[in-house]
């Protein structure tokens, strides 16, 4: 957590130190002038200061978060650009100020005294308000670049309560530190922190769409730097220099050091800032006006004003307020109940009137897009459905377990409300064309795997042994490329890659076949005699499978679902070694799993880019990424056995994979086949 914290640490010690600085010149002037009883004056501008930054961090928060993704992206890079531009004025303006910063002080107080309770009150309000400001938005900024905010939250509170700390020993005498140098050493680090704030803040520009060059990389090192180490971690943390970035971030970030540093260096130079103490010359007292109004009306005021205001934008920018409508669901009624919505985020209350568990879609009855839907409501419950709603048409459609699909009366919605994406259904004969395309793959596929294994058995039988482990890792790793038609194998493929596992008698179970059984035999030194049956059981059930696989039921729903399920179960059984019988090959069926995923995704490209725009790009560069992992570990005709991996490596793969699979976990949904009757 601290390496998320300590950015926040250090804009909470530096801005609060210097809004403390401020609070303490205004408070030892007023004592030094015998003015004690316009302290509360100052206290209520910091008050309403410190309102005004709260209410500020409280619009940021929840106006992002009644924005869509895209927006968000947006929206935080925007952010993320101002508040550099903010901090980087803070730090030059301390620079130039550092001298006379007491001297102004003092004298605006001093006027003040003469002027009115209200003067006096701006004063302070107007000098911590700034920093209150930047605070908030450095705050939310490194806060939404962490993707947490208890770090964040934690490094800023400490921060401030030392700045606090400070302050007070200063106005006390009891501390001497040379502010020279703290503003000179802050400075610098804030520059650094800025600059990675401003490549992760042109990224966020670039992933919602404002900004070019999203997919292209200046540098990927996640194949040779672990993103979960310690001090992957702390860079990213503090830094915000990422493994993988754009060139539009590497020439953001070194542009701005390049520009800003030197002339920071060069501007600190002989220059020297002094504790504050008060002014030995007192300023006169100035003539108190009549109390007209109780003590507490003003405080209370400046607090409630920007709570209020923040409170109302916070509340227009919300979506509408979802409506309460209950919507009937059953095999013989849908969409009872329901009448017209109005525009924006509405919530209806989808409840089960009938005896069968049912699936319900708010749809567009013209084209069959679904902007909501609920899964598995079973008889006699409500479940909350959340959709945005636009002007158009709209109606239900109930899908009883068993029954035939019932589609409500349409109702159109009237006015504006902006453009609502609504998700198309993909069909069966969506996936028609990829499947057939898949289906040549594997055919193909297993007829080379015919040919590989009476290589194999052929190899056993004349006791060539040496020969045959070169020709058993072939045809496994054509049989590991087939992994999205799995499922359709049936029987088959317990008999061609069975495992071990589970079986009475183990590797030595009469019932344990296919290539893991000639795999612990090839390297368990048992003789050609004792695989040769196991081979040409092996060499049998592949030709049963070829002649098998043109009539099997190939559900072209099982594409999608396998495209995140391969490497899931690379990463559960060969990753961690669990398939290995000897042979330390579970890398090279990893890669051949790999080349199947890369397969299915060409047959399924043309409906994920028309679903998703930005999916590919990402899931292409997690793949390269993983690929690039998989090749430093094939040295010639030999894997690294998993077990040999070192600690970081181990940990690369892992990562990459499991990133890989992060990205795949969309492909699904986003191909579902929704059912209509």
């Amino acid at each position: 957590m601290w390496d998320d914290a300590f950015p926040s640490f250090l804009i909470g010690l530096r801005e609060g130190l210097e809004a403390g600085l401020i609070v303490s010149i205004l408070v030892a002037t007023l004592v030094r002038a015998d003015a004690k009883s316009r302290l509360p004056q100052v206290w209520t501008g910091v008050l309403a200061a410190i309102a005004l930054a709260l209410s500020f961090g409280a619009v940021l928060t929840f106006t992002a978060a009644n924005l869509s993704a895209t927006a968000q992206e947006a929206f935080g890079g925007v952010l993320s650009v101002i508040a550099v531009a903010f901090v980087t004025a803070m730090v030059f303006w301390m620079r130039r100020s550092a001298r006379t910063f007491s001297g102004e002080i003092r004298e605006k107080v001093t006027g003040a005294l003469g002027m009115g309770a209200g003067v006096l009150m701006l004063t302070s309000f107007l000098a911590v308000g700034r920093e209150g400001l930047e605070t908030a938005l450095f705050l939310w900024t490194t806060a939404r670049a962490a993707g947490e905010s208890s770090g964040p939250l934690t490094g800023a509170a400490i921060g401030l309560v030392l700045a606090a700390v400070l302050c007070w020993g200063l106005y006390r005498r009891v501390l001497r530190i040379n502010l020279t140098k703290f503003f000179t050493a802050t400075g610098v680090v804030l520059v650094v922190i800025a600059a990675g704030v401003l490549g992760y803040g042109l990224r966020d520009l670039q992933e919602g769409g404002v900004l070019p060059g999203l997919t292209t990389y200046a540098f990927d090192l996640s194949g040779s730097v672990d993103a979960g180490s310690w001090y992957s971690t702390l860079i990213q943390g503090v830094f915000n220099l990422m493994p993988t970035m754009t060139w539009l971030q590497v020439v953001g970030y070194v542009g701005y050091l390049a520009v800003v540093l030197p002339l920071f260096i060069r501007g600190v130079r002989g220059e020297r800032v002094k504790a504050p103490e008060p002014d030995p010359t007192p300023a006169p007292e100035a003539v108190s006006s009549p109390r007209r109004r109780p003590v507490w009306v003003v405080p209370v005021a400046v607090v409630a004003v920007p709570a209020v205001v923040a409170g109302l934008v916070v509340a227009l920018a919300r979506p509408k307020p979802a409506s309460s409508e209950t919507v009937a669901v059953s095999e013989t009624e849908c969409g009872k109940g329901f009448t017209a919505p109005d525009t924006g985020r509405q919530t209806f209350q989808m409840h089960n009137t009938g005896d069968k568990t049912s699936e319900v879609y708010l749809i567009d009855p013209a084209t069959g897009a679904v902007y909501g839907e609920v899964e598995g409501l079973a008889p006699g419950t409500t479940r909350d459905l959340v959709a945005t709603v636009a002007g158009g048409s709209y109606a239900w459609r109930c899908v009883p377990t068993g029954a035939k699909a019932v589609t409500s009366a349409t109702v159109h919605v009237s006015g504006g409300g902006g453009t609502v994406k609504a998700v198309v259904p993909v069909s069966g004969s969506d996936l028609a064309a990829p499947l057939k395309a898949y289906k040549v793959y594997v055919d193909q596929g297993l007829a080379t795997l015919e040919t590989q294994t009476r290589q194999l058995g052929a190899d056993i039988a004349g006791d060539h042994l040496g020969k045959a482990r070169t020709d058993w890792l072939t045809a496994h790793r054509t049989y590991s490329s087939l992994g999205a038609a799995y499922g359709t194998f049936e029987d088959f493929d317990k008999k061609i890659n069975g495992r071990a596992d589970g079986l009475a008698g183990g590797v030595d179970d009469k019932d344990f076949a296919g290539f893991h059984r000639i795999e612990y035999g090839l390297w368990h030194g048992q003789s050609a005699s004792e695989l040769k049956v196991p081979a040409q059981q092996l060499a049998t059930a592949v030709v049963g499978l070829r002649k098998a696989f043109p009539t099997q039921d190939f559900d072209p729903g099982d594409l999608p679902l396998r495209a995140h399920e391969i490497l899931e179960n690379a990463l559960q059984f060969e990753l961690t070694g669990d398939t290995d019988e000897g042979s330390g090959t579970n890398l090279a069926t990893v890669d051949s799993n790999l080349a199947g995923t890369r397969e299915l995704l060409t047959v399924l490209r043309p409906l994920l880019t028309k679903e998703s725009s930005t999916l590919l790009p990402t899931v292409d560069a997690a793949v390269a990424r993983l690929q690039k992992l998989l090749d430093s570990a094939h040295h010639g005709g030999s894997w690294t056995p998993v077990e040999q991996l070192s600690q970081p490596e181990k940990a690369r793969l892992d990562g990459a994979t499991g990133q890989l699979l992060e990205d795949l976990a969309p492909v699904p949904d986003l191909l579902e086949i929704r059912k209509s009757a």
